[in-house]
């Protein structure tokens, strides 16, 4: 009941506001959270130290502070989502290089395409579907609040893009192969996020640490023959993004294991330490240690 009422009383009344005022409210929000609430501010710091440890604490801090300006960024944002039009969020996050997601539409190809929660997800997740000719598919852990789930969902759908709970995504693909006739997807997997159950994941050395990553996106692109592509998006200036594609593995069943993921790993790390502030810092990536007997080269167990 009270998710409903803040819903209607505040975030959607919010969202109506000109970016500009959002925007105001931005800077207001950071002298909140960073400031004064400290959201997160142990996380943030320890993520960050360990990530760079050639860094001083000074440089630390000023990322870290940069880090919080774009997350209240974020947040106005996602909140402006529930309202933005779609000649504003087309406006906003603009796909760069729509030939490269062409090609493999017209051979009649399925595609993956990977990254991590480095910028404006949200908005790209809502702008990509009139952008290419695939059916864009985004997978997703369903909220325990029904009510915002449900707002969320019919947000981010929109415009085209199509939301898949994680639990169904195998039979999303084998009903995919069996119906050849059905519209060719882009699914977008988050490869960033840490896993639910450690010794499924494929181990190696992100950002200077032992860390497991989740193994869907190259075992669903071996499993059905679908290129794996990377996804990366940037800020140009305030409230305005591209999205980019680049080819990582056209043949992934040629692949070795946990090759593609590694690969995918070191590309979101590049444009992480090019520029830090606007990977989600608050995230626990590393709350799991590694298993003793995991082989890093040998990905999963079965």
């Amino acid at each position: 009941m009270l998710t409903r009422v803040l819903f209607y009383l505040i975030v959607l009344p919010l969202s109506y506001v000109p970016m500009e005022g959002l925007y105001r409210l931005s800077d207001i929000l950071y002298w909140v959270v960073y400031r004064f609430g400290a959201y997160r501010k142990t996380v943030v710091i320890e993520n960050l130290r360990k990530s760079f440890p050639e860094k001083s604490y000074a440089e630390i801090l000023l990322i870290a502070s940069h880090f919080y300006r774009h997350f209240c960024d974020l947040i106005v944002e996602s909140i402006k989502g529930f309202s933005i039009s779609k000649n504003e969020i087309l406006e906003r996050v603009r796909v760069s290089n729509p030939e490269i997601l062409e090609k493999y539409f017209k051979q009649g190809r399925s595609v993956i395409i990977a990254g991590g929660h480095y910028n404006n997800w949200e908005w790209m997740a809502m702008a990509i579907a009139p952008q290419i000719g695939h059916l864009p598919v985004g997978i997703y852990t369903r909220l325990s609040n029904v009510f915002f789930e449900e707002k969320m969902k019919a947000s981010r759908e929109r415009f085209g893009l199509k939301m898949l709970e994680k639990k169904d995504v195998p039979a999303f693909f084998r009903e995919e192969n069996e119906h050849p006739t059905r519209p060719k997807t882009a699914t977008f997997f988050g490869i960033d996020q840490s896993p639910g159950d450690p010794r499924k994941a494929h181990w190696l050395k992100f950002l200077n640490q032992d860390t497991g990553v989740q193994f869907g996106a190259e075992k669903y692109a071996k499993d059905y023959n679908q290129p794996v592509l990377f996804g990366v998006i940037r800020k140009t200036t305030r409230g305005m993004y591209t999205f980019e594609v680049h080819e990582v593995s056209p043949d992934p069943k040629s692949e070795g294991p946990g090759a593609i993921i590694e690969k995918i790993t070191a590309l979101i790390e590049a444009e992480i330490r090019q520029d830090p502030r606007y990977w989600l810092w608050t995230h626990r990536r590393w709350k799991h240690r590694k298993p003793l007997d995991m082989k890093p080269e040998l990905g999963p167990k079965a």
